[in-house]
């Protein structure tokens, strides 16, 4: 082994810890990304059917945001607000019933013993410093939040610019297929973005009727947890359902079976059926890449890994696909 594979080694080990000690401005970069490309689409449409220039299209994008978001807020939150409180005085019935549910199964333990204990001040004194930990956290996501969107808007503004700043540091011979790679995968990522905002806000209103039809309470906050919690497949259809079906026990066991039936055939038919008809045309990812890529970065970064974990895969799937596969792979002779 001579010096200069030493060297590259070494340089590629010390480009490793550097990346890992810059992680999370790395994650918040790459949101930023997301966010802008998000932007993109809309501001692209715009200019389409009108003469504006970007700076004036991103202005008309974020006010038409406001605008609509304004009106869900206007006409959602109010009810969404009456239906958390009646989550938070619904809980300790909840927990009564879970509780009379487990005496009655021999091999599971008993519950209401379990949240006795929890009430006791030795067990109460860690709870409090996780939860100013958790406080301080999320003032932390907050702020990180705040710069995401500020540097998305600032990409979206410019991203001509940016876009000059990536080829001008890749080698001369190979910027040509840099601009073409960039080019996919913001394609790829737009086309990503876009039909997952369908499908969320299918699955948002599909639930939302399917609940109010059924007669089960909290129907829009539960609708809104599974919209959302689409944006995280496999992993977050799975966990929303927890809300309803919660909800549904308190009913009956008769309605937690209706309300079972409903989410699975919601899930089936976004997973099956909607999702790969929006995503056809773009880019359509595999059940296990989608799990291990959001296991992988969750253990990783936590939460806002398992957030990003698909976006990052979309695009990292257009780069094997344009640099390892067609670059190298079909080349290898």
């Amino acid at each position: 082994m001579n010096g200069r594979t030493l060297l590259g080694a070494f340089a590629l080990l010390v480009l490793g810890l550097l990346i890992w000690e810059l992680r999370w401005v790395l994650l918040v970069l790459f949101g930023a990304v997301v966010l802008a490309v998000a932007l993109d689409v809309p501001i692209t449409a715009v200019r389409r059917l009108l003469p504006l220039n970007r700076p004036v299209a991103l202005v008309a994008v974020l006010l038409l945001l406001l605008l609509v978001g304004g009106l869900l807020a206007q006409l959602l939150l109010p009810e969404l607000l009456d239906q958390f409180k009646q989550l938070t005085s619904l809980l300790p019935a909840l927990a009564t019933r879970l509780s009379s549910l487990a005496r009655q199964i021999s091999w599971l333990p008993n519950l209401e013993r379990q949240l006795m204990e929890l009430g006791t001040w030795d067990r109460l004194q860690p709870i409090g410093g996780q939860l100013l930990g958790f406080a301080g956290g999320a003032a932390s996501t907050t702020i990180q939040l705040l710069l995401m969107a500020l540097l998305a808007i600032l990409l979206a503004l410019d991203p001509r610019s940016h876009q000059r700043v990536v080829v001008a540091m890749t080698p001369s011979f190979w910027r040509p297929r840099m601009v073409l790679l960039l080019s996919e995968c913001r394609q790829a990522l737009g086309g990503w973005l876009a039909g997952m905002t369908l499908s969320a806000s299918s699955v948002f209103l599909l639930t939302w009727a399917g609940l109010a039809l059924l007669g089960v309470p909290l129907a829009l906050l539960s609708a809104l947890v599974c919209g959302l919690l689409t944006f995280v497949p496999t992993i977050g259809p799975s966990a929303a359902t927890l809300l309803p079906l919660s909800v549904a026990l308190l009913v009956s066991p008769a309605k937690l079976v209706q309300v079972l039936l409903l989410r699975l055939s919601l899930q089936n038919a976004e997973a099956f059926l909607l999702t790969p008809i929006l995503l056809r045309r773009t880019v359509n990812l595999l059940p296990t890449v989608a799990l291990t890529a959001q296991l992988c970065l969750g253990a990783l970064l936590g939460l806002a890994g398992v957030l990003l974990a698909l976006p990052l895969v979309v695009v990292l799937q257009v780069v094997c696909e344009q640099v390892v596969v067609k670059e190298l792979m079909d080349r290898w002779v």
